[in-house]
């Protein structure tokens, strides 16, 4: 299955020679050209990767990154003609993996193209009772049956699995999946805890893997 990817460019001749270099490159292109249809595309299509151009109509490069990153760890490059050093340093610091200035060569691009896909895979997929997670692409999977979880179950369900057996207690779940220190109950996590055992048990009927430790919290117990 080739590799999906998204550019995000507001100069049509510059989007279509990308376009054409990455189908050449045995790749999926897609092109966008208005900054406020970005968001949206990734969250229904899940690119591999995002060639994100910085100045765009609509909504700033940086902007759309720092929205991407809240549901997906898809790559981003970023391409941009400004070369000043805090741009640079800004973009990395959003979640960019990697800058590209213009103007730029289409073999270079798909070159980084490449070696970001390798360096994002690698590594970024474990499973444990039998639910497989794949941090590449924020997706969850149970018998080979995507989960189908929203990024704050998907958080949660990753933090937990990453000790199993380890007891969280509320406030700590709140603490990962909310770092923003939005105010937030005990209930609304209980509310993510059931709605994320509802789609476990789904894909896997008897499946119990996230228990419930009266007064204090929660814990991921594979079989």
């Amino acid at each position: 299955m080739s590799r999906v990817i998204l550019v995000v460019e507001d100069e049509p001749k510059l989007a279509s020679l990308l376009a054409d270099y990455l189908r050449a490159s045995s790749f999926e292109a897609h092109c966008l050209e208005d900054g406020t249809d970005v968001v949206p595309w990734v969250r229904e299509h899940r690119p591999d990767l995002i060639l994100l151009d910085l100045m765009l109509p609509g909504r700033d490069g940086m902007e759309i990154c720092r929205d991407i990153r809240a549901f997906s760890m898809a790559p981003v490059i970023m391409v941009t003609a400004r070369i000043e050093e805090i741009d640079r340093l800004l973009g990395l610091e959003i979640g960019a993996d990697d800058y590209i200035c213009k103007p730029f060569s289409p073999r270079e691009v798909i070159a980084r193209v490449r070696a970001v896909l390798r360096r994002a895979q690698a590594s970024q997929t474990f499973e444990t009772g039998g639910i497989v997670l794949d941090e590449y692409r924020w997706r969850a999977s149970l018998g080979g049956r995507d989960l189908e979880l929203t990024a704050v179950e998907f958080k949660l369900l990753q933090f937990l699995m990453a000790n199993p057996g380890r007891i969280y207690r509320r406030q700590q779940l709140m603490d990962k999946i909310y770092p923003d220190e939005r105010v937030v109950s005990e209930r609304t996590i209980d509310s993510h805890i059931k709605k994320l055992r509802r789609k476990i048990e789904s894909a896997n009927p008897g499946a119990s893997l996230i228990h419930a430790v009266y007064s204090v919290g929660y814990k991921f117990e594979p079989g």
